[in-house]
């Protein structure tokens, strides 16, 4: 995100060890003072179009890293979670069974490149061949161009944080009764339920950390009176309440959130100290399963 502080865009350059820097020209000279090669994306238009359209053939398996996401570093340097292509894949073809994206779906991206939650925006369109339609940063932050752009482009699916939805509906937008609308990235405020429901046909509750690939739970909203949960784990993911001894507790008692399954990543990037931490060997591991994994991620969640 150009608009991070330089030295933070500056250290995640360095402690990913990245080659290369692709950037626009108006970017030079902030991205002149990482000391990396730059790419200039809007300069070579010509050179991209005389590429091939053949499509590209690609040796990268599962396990082989598909991106590194920089954490917020609110307590200490951003980590960089080693995001591999099998955990990417199963996060997209769950979502497209629940909450549900189809073929004739219209999706607006919303969601900077540098927060997770936008690799669903811009991925499981092309995985289920809908449309995602991608708001410049002016129409993001502001909600009444926001809403009318929903409208102008028949978006039928929509996901953001509680603080783009406040703006939404402190904007007038009337939204759509075939809209499904996702919500998470922190917890979900009782007080914007009401007016959700009101503007769409289906409201989601979405929980997970950027650890075990953008969303592990999905919850489905229908009344705003009842408890907001954070849902079952979606498809090849499994959810654990443990105790200290990694024991798991009776119902009702509260007890610290882990999540295996096929979402769980490599860990952090260049940090294994974190990662033996954080990751650590599942007392439940079933060698005769595909989809329950060797490690569990600790969230630090209660539940």
């Amino acid at each position: 995100d150009p608009n991070y502080p330089i030295d933070r865009l500056q250290y995640m350059c360095e402690h990913s060890k990245l080659s290369l820097v692709i950037t626009e020209s108006q970017l030079a000279k902030k991205s002149n003072r990482f000391d990396k090669p730059v790419l200039f994306i809007d300069e070579c238009a010509k050179q991209i179009q005389l590429q091939s359209t053949r499509p590209v053939e690609s040796e990268f398996a599962a396990n082989d890293t598909a991106y590194v996401i920089y954490t917020s570093g609110s307590t200490g340097k951003p980590k960089g979670v080693n995001v591999p292509h099998g955990p990417v894949v199963n996060f997209l073809f769950s979502m497209q069974q629940t909450p549900g994206f189809r073929e004739s779906d219209r999706i607006m991206a919303v969601t900077t490149l540098s927060f997770d939650i936008a690799v669903l925006e811009l991925y499981l369109p092309l995985v289920s061949g809908g449309q995602v339609i991608i708001a410049d940063a002016e129409t993001a932050s502001d909600g009444f161009k926001l809403s009318q752009a929903i409208v102008e482009n028949k978006i039928s699916f929509l996901q953001a944080t509680p603080a783009t939805w406040r703006m939404l509906i402190e904007a007038g937008g009337h939204g759509d009764a075939g809209l499904k609308v996702l919500c998470g990235g922190e917890p979900m405020p009782r007080e914007l339920v009401a007016p959700l429901l009101d503007r769409c046909s289906e409201l989601w509750n979405m929980y997970g950390p950027t650890e075990t690939t953008v969303w592990s739970t999905a919850f489905q909203i229908t009344s705003a009176d009842d408890p907001i949960y954070i849902g079952k784990p979606i498809g090849n993911t499994q959810i654990y309440l443990l105790d200290a001894k990694m024991q798991p507790v009776p119902q009702g008692t509260a007890g610290e959130l882990f999540i295996g399954g096929a979402g769980v990543t490599h860990g952090y990037l260049h940090r294994n100290d974190l990662t033996e931490e954080r990751f650590v060997d599942n007392p439940y591991f079933n060698p005769f399963s595909n989809f329950v994994s060797q490690r569990l991620y600790r969230t630090g969640d209660l539940a």
